[in-house]
C-alpha cells in the first residue's frame, strides 16, 4: 500500500507533463485552432456485484480538469484527468439478495483519459455569436483505484490499491456563454477491464474466500457532473473557421 500512493504521484506528473508539453507545441505551431482548458464537477457511481444497479445515481463525489483541442467543427481532441469516489451499499439495492447479504464498498478513482469529442453539429468557436451542440466523447482510460471492503457478516476488512485499463463513452452537450467561456454537462461511463471495483474478485490466494459475484461481468463506473471551460487560441471572426 505504501508505494501505491507513490506510483499515482509518479503516473500524475507524467500526465500533467504531457498536456503541458501538448499545449505548447499546440499553441506555439498551430495558430489557427482553439483551445480550451477548464474544470469538471459533479458526481460518481458504481455498477457492479455490490449494492444498487442503477446507471445513473452518483454515491460520492468527483472533480478534474480537462483539455480540448478544437481541431474541426466537428470533432475535437480532449485529454483530461478525472478523480472521484463511490459507496456501494446492499442495504440500500433493490434486490432482496443483496440487502440479506449486507455487504458494503467504498472506493476512490483516478483516471487518466485520452481521446476524441464528437459534435453532433457544426460547432464553430472562431464565430461570433452562440455555439451549441451535443456531443459523444471516447477513447483510451487508465485508472488507479483504492477500495476497502467491508464484509459485515465476518467483519473482515481488505484494503487494496491496483489499476486497470477501460473504455470510456461519454454524452453530453455545451454551450457557450460568452467569447471566452463555454459550459457543459455530460455523462459518462467506463466499461473496465476488471471486476475488482466492488473487491468481489481480489487477487491472491489469501483472498480466494472473499470472492463472489458473476466473475463473467466486468464492473462499470460513471461520472455525472458539469464542466467549464475556457477557451484561447484565434480570435473570432464574422464568419471563419480555417
Amino acid at each position: 500500500m505504501k508505494g501505491a500512493f507513490p506510483a499515482i504521484v509518479s503516473y500524475a506528473t507524467v500526465f500533467m507533463r504531457t498536456i503541458v508539453l501538448v499545449c505548447l507545441f499546440a499553441i506555439g505551431s498551430i495558430r489557427a485552432q482553439t483551445y480550451e482548458v477548464g474544470l469538471f464537477a459533479g458526481g460518481m457511481n458504481h455498477i457492479g456485484d455490490v449494492g444498487r444497479t442503477n446507471y445513473i445515481l452518483p454515491s460520492g463525489g468527483a472533480f478534474g480538469a480537462l483539455f480540448k483541442w478544437n481541431k474541426r467543427k466537428r470533432y475535437a481532441w480532449r485529454a483530461s484527468v478525472y478523480r472521484g469516489s463511490f459507496v456501494a451499499d446492499d442495504s440500500k439495492s433493490s434486490k432482496a439478495s443483496r440487502q440479506q447479504r449486507g455487504f458494503r464498498v467504498e472506493n476512490s478513482i483516478t483516471e487518466y483519459s485520452a481521446g476524441m469529442e464528437f459534435n453532433f453539429v457544426d460547432y464553430n468557436l472562431h464565430k461570433l455569436g452562440p455555439a451549441f451542440t451535443p456531443y459523444l466523447y471516447t477513447g483510451f482510460t487508465y485508472f488507479r483505484y483504492d477500495f476497502n471492503y467491508i464484509d459485515a457478516q465476518q467483519v473482515q476488512d481488505i484494503n487494496q490499491k491496483d489499476g486497470s485499463f477501460a473504455i470510456p463513452m461519454t454524452v453530453g452537450a455545451k454551450l457557450r456563454l460568452n467569447q471566452f467561456l463555454i459550459l457543459g454537462a455530460e455523462i459518462g461511463a467506463r466499461y473496465t477491464f476488471t471486476d475488482n471495483l466492488d473487491a468481489s474478485n481480489p487477487e491472491g490466494s489469501n483472498f480466494e474466500q472473499f470472492r463472489f459475484g458473476n466473475i463473467l461481468s466486468e464492473d462499470w463506473y460513471v461520472f455525472s457532473g458539469i464542466t467549464l471551460t475556457y477557451t484561447f487560441g484565434r480570435k473570432p471572426c464574422q464568419d471563419c473557421f480555417e
